[in-house]
């Protein structure tokens, strides 16, 4: 009877090791380097394992997709993520005047005291993203190019968007935007437009301080909240 391989991948973790094997490769190789041979020899499992759990390269491919989208949710932890003030003063309670008036100086208290929050937030996961979870952002690059050839990973890869999409609306949405799915669409569009360039773009040669990230961050919020401009007193965040 054969030793037990205390370093051999269980059946229920086997999934997870292929999926994350081949997010390694994309981001060490490119979308030709991913084939199933490939990686089973960088996974250290029996050849033939990676087509036993997704046979074609579309299910391969699906299964990063998926894997990928697990391991972004982790980056920025729900328990991180500003809680909306749902105790706030309406607008007569604070004083404000009836109609109009009112709702415009209850917006406005929302906007600019959750300006820093959200800048907060969203800072803390550009860093990470930067500095520890650049693999995973070369892997995404590389299955968002081929989503745009194959419908089916399409949908796949926007069904997983939608989780860091959907907070952002709601976040947004809490602090008092007028258009929440429209500015969330300039928050994420600003987001990628910042890792691309730290990772692959023209800025790739150093990565922004968490400071000037934050800083930028409540710039951007300011101009979509009401009263945040008011309030932010140069940057927006508190202390710098």
């Amino acid at each position: 009877m054969n030793a037990r391989d205390d370093h051999a991948p269980s059946a229920a973790s086997r999934p997870q090791l292929i999926a994350d094997t081949a997010l390694r490769l994309l981001a060490e190789r490119g979308m030709r380097g991913l084939t199933h041979r490939a990686v089973d020899e960088a996974a250290g499992l029996p050849q033939g394992s990676t087509s036993n759990l997704a046979r074609t390269r579309a299910a391969l491919l699906e299964a990063a997709v998926g894997r990928l989208a697990e391991r972004e949710a982790a980056v920025l932890t729900p328990h991180e993520l500003p809680r909306p003030q749902r105790d706030r003063p309406s607008g007569a309670e604070a004083g404000a005047g009836p109609g109009a008036g009112a709702a415009s100086g209850a917006g406005a208290v929302a906007g600019g005291a959750e300006v820093p929050a959200l800048a907060e937030a969203l800072s803390l996961a550009l860093h990470r993203y930067l500095t520890h979870h650049r693999e995973l952002l070369l892997a995404r690059y590389e299955l968002a190019l081929e989503a745009t050839r194959r419908p089916p990973l399409r949908q796949v890869y926007d069904r997983a968007g939608r989780a860091f999409r959907e907070p952002v609306v709601a976040m947004l949405t809490a602090a008092g935007s007028a258009a929440p799915e429209r500015h969330a669409l300039s928050v994420v569009a600003w987001c990628d437009g910042v890792l691309f360039s730290c990772t692959a773009g023209q800025f790739h040669a150093a990565v922004p301080t968490r400071a000037a990230l934050r800083t930028s961050c409540a710039e951007l919020l300011a101009g979509m909240l009401p009263g945040a401009g008011a309030s932010r007193g140069g940057t927006g965040v508190a202390g710098e």
